[in-house]
């Protein structure tokens, strides 16, 4: 399916095989957790319990392959139960991941204070910078390179291709969170990164009522040990999780064309407005990663940063918006409103990755734009 379909394509049937039995165009919810066995060890498509594995999820797992350009893909209970997966199977104690100063704080928080005492060193740089990525891994080469591109919340563009050259030149593994971006818009195996990683709660789900995690592999080989863990640990993803994932992942090419436009628009009139101090956003000519987001990606999201005079505005800000409802998660048809220095970056106050306190993160749905930007304008006159 990935070699013969369009991205469009594989989103919609892509492990997506009319039912056997019945011929249902969609396949059905397995539950049960364990299987009959045609003697023992007789395993009917290698199933025996449903930790091991289920068709609903192995469904999705395909799926989430095609779609990324992928050899192998896993689906899990959530993003962190992915990432906590993919470093306990790639790392031991000694160990260092060179991450970007810009990520969701879950990730830095599992990091520091999970993986930290177990002894997995943690360095943070700014990966957008390619003389700050050279100065790094000339320093010492890392096990691993962590980034997010577009980054959360500041939006920093970081070249993957580049940057998966230079590391693999020094000896490292690059895995590139693509969450902000999904494979619509972006596809970071084909530029260069062993392994994407995803919170499909996100803009996969895109529908804020299903929480899900995924990894993807450049080289099947390199899923082996984070594939046992996902059995032997057991944070897999339930079948009605999966099945609501791959569901939202049939819609998902059309949805990120309305997300990216409508958050060109809102990104557009906050630039323009005099109550806005600065915007966040790839996909205007004033952003600085503006030319290489342009080349790896195929629209730009719609995930808008903005800073406002002070927290102060900030606060105000995200407490008066209606259609903008004030939530943490993203990636939803509906837009929500977020105030990261004290909801989604907690966990990163007081380090190197702590955002500023005058700085909102808006998720821009799928509703009219015009309404939109109503919205924000009342916000905005209120501060």
């Amino acid at each position: 399916m990935s070699t013969e379909h369009r991205f469009d394509t594989n989103a919609v049937h892509a492990g997506q095989e009319p039912d056997e039995t019945t011929g249902a165009v969609i396949p059905p919810v397995h539950f049960s957790t364990t299987y009959a066995q045609d003697g023992i060890g007789g395993l009917r498509a290698g199933y025996e319990y449903a930790r091991a594995g289920n068709p609903t999820r192995t469904a999705l797992e395909t799926q989430l392959a095609a779609i990324e350009g992928g050899a192998r893909a896993l689906s899990f209970a959530s993003g962190l139960a992915a990432e906590d997966a993919l470093l306990r199977a790639l790392l031991r104690p000694g160990d260092e991941v060179l991450m970007g100063n810009d990520v969701y704080g879950g990730t830095y928080r599992l990091l520091a204070r999970v993986l930290g005492p177990w002894g997995v060193q943690l360095r943070v740089t700014d990966l957008s910078d390619p003389a700050a990525v050279d100065a790094a891994l000339a320093e010492r080469t890392p096990k691993i390179v962590w980034v997010e591109t577009p980054s959360n919340p500041l939006l920093r563009v970081t070249d993957i291709r580049s940057l998966a050259d230079k590391a693999h030149a020094a000896g490292a593994l690059v895995v590139v969170d693509n969450t902000f971006a999904s494979p619509a818009l972006q596809r970071p195996i084909a530029l260069g990164a062993d392994v994407v990683v995803h919170s499909t709660t996100k803009y996969l789900g895109g529908h804020s009522d299903v929480v899900g995690g995924a990894l993807v592999f450049a080289d099947a080989a390199l899923a082996e040990q984070p594939q046992f863990l996902q059995f032997a640990a057991g944070a897999v993803s339930g079948p009605l999780d999966a099945w609501l994932t791959t569901r939202g992942i049939k819609t998902l090419a059309v949805r990120m064309e309305r997300h990216s436009s409508n958050g060109q628009a809102v990104a557009e009139f906050l630039e323009g407005h005099d109550r806005v101090a600065r915007v966040y956003y790839p996909g205007l000519p004033s952003h600085p990663g503006h030319e290489i987001a342009a080349s790896q990606m195929a629209g730009f999201g719609g995930i808008v940063s903005l800073a406002l005079a002070d927290a102060a505005a900030a606060r105000r800000f995200a407490e008066s918006t209606r259609l903008f409802m004030l939530a943490e998660s993203l990636g939803g048809v509906e837009s929500l409103v977020n105030y990261p220095d004290e909801m989604t970056h907690a966990s990163v106050r007081g380090t190197e990755l702590a955002v500023p306190a005058e700085v909102v993160r808006l998720s821009v749905g799928i509703e009219h734009i015009e309404d939109l930007l109503a919205d924000l304008e009342q916000a905005l006159k209120g501060l």
